[in-house]
């Protein structure tokens, strides 16, 4: 395979990379996506949970009150 040939493909591996996989369907059927987006975000810039609490607590009310705590048997800890 030439080297055009394998960007080529490459390419085109990451534009078809636009539908949702089976984590993010999962995400996306919390309700809560956007505050675990935020939340993941702010891991990854600061590397520490503790600096994320805002972030985190924000996530924990959406699952709370999307009714995901119920769902998934989540224990308050």
């Amino acid at each position: 395979m030439a080297n055009d040939e394998k960007r080529e493909t490459a390419v085109q591996a990451v534009e078809d990379d636009d539908e949702p996989d089976d984590w993010d369907k999962r995400i996306f059927s919390t309700g809560c996506s956007q505050e675990n987006a935020k939340m993941t975000d702010c891991y990854f810039e600061k590397k520490d949970w503790r600096a994320c609490k805002s972030e985190m607590e924000a996530f924990r009310e959406c699952w709370k009150r999307q009714g995901n705590d119920q769902r998934t048997a989540t224990k308050d800890a």
